[in-house]
């Protein structure tokens, strides 16, 4: 499963859900006519639910799924994390990644220089960020804007992702 997002809250009282997304392109999910939600983005327990309605809403999102009619049913979701097997994703351009492609690529600079893993991402509104956790005696955390101008080159299947970034920053 790939981990698009989270449930935040209920939105009103006809069975709406706020969203987080994880992610740049949740119109794109709209195509959609299935989600899955679970408690643990690592575990293997998914509830399907068919999506009612998704739409942004106030710099967010909303989504109403069929069968949850009311404020009590929308609250027994929050918390649960959205997914979807990859097959039921829509396809990505060339130069255009999920998350979850990333997470454990190893990170070099230019030099050869190994600067750690893709721990994680965050999503900060302008851009994507990798959170690389550095290995060895010294390690260190360090965040790297997901922008051309610091990420040279992203090899999913040769596992790593080669940046502009000193070693020492």
């Amino acid at each position: 499963m790939i981990v698009l997002g989270r449930i935040l809250a209920p939105y009103g009282v006809k069975g709406w859900v706020k969203v987080r997304t994880f992610g740049d392109d949740p119109e794109s999910w709209k195509r959609m006519s299935r989600w899955w939600l679970g408690p643990d983005p690592e575990g293997d327990q998914w509830r399907e639910l068919w999506l009612d309605g998704f739409k942004a809403h106030a710099g967010g999102w909303v989504a109403k799924f069929m069968g949850l009619e009311d404020r009590d049913a929308a609250e027994s979701l929050g918390g649960m994390f959205i997914a979807a097997p990859r097959e039921e994703l829509p396809k990505t351009d060339a130069d255009e990644y999920y998350w979850t492609d990333l997470i454990g690529l190893t990170v070099v600079n230019e030099s050869g220089d190994a600067l750690g893993r893709v721990a994680s991402l965050i999503e900060t509104g302008a851009n994507q960020v990798l959170v690389v956790e550095g290995e060895g005696e010294k390690p260190a955390r360090r965040l790297l804007p997901f922008v051309t101008q610091v990420i040279k080159e992203v090899d999913v299947p040769g596992g790593r992702i080669i940046v502009a970034w000193q070693a020492d920053w």
